[in-house]
């Protein structure tokens, strides 16, 4: 066979997708060991960047699914409110229906979906093969944040702080019917809790920490989720916790007929913990690097660095500079001030954006106020 993706998450299907949309006849295997639809944890919150990537595609069905949140709105850890409308409406979609759409979607296109929990991997001169007997031109590492692909190409381990964990449950009710809320706390790493709204009511909370060493235990994430949502509290049959692998991990791009995609690829933004964006977009790139055979490593690693360079340059920086609670008051306050330092604020934490120089000039005008304050 052409391709064989291991995970058909987001990173996978769109790897899939975009691979047969520049060449239909490839012959593509997904290989998931879940089968579908099947929950995954998440805040289940689904960009209008993402829809558009989407579109792309040639794969309109999500922008129907789901619940519309116009708005957002974001509490910093000293008070500083925004709360605007976004450019485009987000959506938040559980992934038991936004993954399986997308799965459909592939299966559809032509690609074959089976089940399959990948645990050996052999990368000889002119092919990949898996477990012995699933044999492929390239194969995808596009299986999560523990990818068994990424282990078995030796990539380092990424460090703690650039791995947040987080806790995700379902309330019957939302802070707000029509926004995503996120709510920081004070602390020594940035966290935060979230309330966004699903259909028919009810809403998907969490609380997430993003550096692993200032995590805690479940019961201490739930603590900082009841204290910073009370009243929201989520069904205990449906809390789940996971580790989101952050862009500021080591960057692991080989050369050959191995490519990482989404999580595996350690592509969770710091400053937001989205990570639907980067997987899908890292999708269509490996897609695309994937139809070379050989040289789809090389050729991944370029676009991936020229796609995501410049934002992943912006993003690191200001996840060091964020931690530090004026900073991000600064941050939400300028933005309530000016909807273009919103938009620009919007695009980097769901998008591949970047910090204008006039939007940061804004920021450090309100943090020196703050200091003089």
């Amino acid at each position: 066979m052409d391709i064989a993706v291991v995970g058909a998450g987001p990173a996978g299907t769109a790897t899939a997708l975009r691979a047969l949309q520049l060449r239909p006849q490839a012959t593509v295997l997904l290989l998931d060991a879940a089968g579908f639809p099947r929950d995954k944890t998440c805040g289940d919150g689904i960009s209008a960047h993402v829809l558009e990537l989407l579109d792309a595609l040639d794969v309109p069905g999500p922008a129907k699914l789901g619940h519309p949140a116009p708005r957002m709105r974001l509490r910093g850890p000293g008070g500083a409110l925004v709360d605007r409308t976004c450019a485009r409406p987000n959506r938040v979609i559980p992934r038991a229906l936004f993954d399986a759409e997308l799965v459909a979607a592939a299966v559809a296109r032509g690609a074959r979906l089976r089940r399959h929990r990948v645990r050996r991997m052999e990368v000889r001169a002119d092919r990949v093969v898996l477990d012995g007997s699933l044999a492929a031109r390239v194969v995808v590492g596009a299986d999560g944040a523990n990818s068994t692909v990424r282990r078995l190409l030796g990539a380092p381990v990424a460090p703690p702080s650039t791995t947040a964990v987080a806790i995700r449950g379902y309330a019957p009710t939302a802070v707000d019917p029509d926004a995503l809320v996120i709510e920081f706390a004070h602390g020594r790493a940035l966290a935060y809790a979230w309330s966004f709204p699903l259909a028919g009511g009810g809403s998907n909370v969490g609380y997430g920490v993003f550096d692993r060493r200032g995590g805690g235990s479940r019961a201490e994430l739930l603590d900082g989720l009841r204290e910073l949502l009370p009243g929201h509290e989520p069904d205990p049959e449906t809390v789940r916790g996971h580790h989101l692998p952050l862009s500021t991990a080591p960057r692991h791009h080989p050369d050959g007929r191995v490519l990482l995609a989404g999580d595996a690829a350690a592509m969770v933004n710091p400053l937001t913990g989205e990570g639907i964006f980067d997987a899908v977009a890292s999708g269509v790139l490996a897609g695309r690097a994937a139809l070379l055979g050989a040289g789809a490593g090389a050729a991944h690693r370029r676009a991936m660095r020229r796609t995501f360079a410049r934002h992943h340059t912006h993003t690191d920086v200001l996840a060091r500079l964020l931690p530090h609670g004026r900073v991000l008051d600064a941050a939400l306050a300028a933005a309530a001030r000016d909807q273009r330092v919103f938009d620009a604020a919007v695009d980097l934490g769901l998008g591949r954006g970047t910090a204008s120089p006039g939007a940061l000039g804004k920021v450090a005008a309100g943090y020196a106020a703050l200091l003089r304050a």
